[in-house]
């Protein structure tokens, strides 16, 4: 079905980068739901700061 001649053409290319860019999104959704969950888990597990454990630059 996909062969090396598929993978380096232009559309091949395209479908590689599709699937890590949404590989990617999907990395940063469940980032941002961990870094949005994690004030609440660190007040109820009693931190000092009251901090996020990930903070995004």
């Amino acid at each position: 079905m996909f062969d090396r001649h598929f993978f380096t053409s232009k559309l091949g290319v395209a479908a590689l980068v599709s699937a890590a860019m949404m590989v990617t999104f999907n990395i940063y959704a469940l980032n941002a739901q961990y870094v949005a969950a994690a004030p609440a888990a660190a007040t109820a597990a009693g931190s000092a700061l009251g901090l996020p454990l990930v903070v995004l630059a």
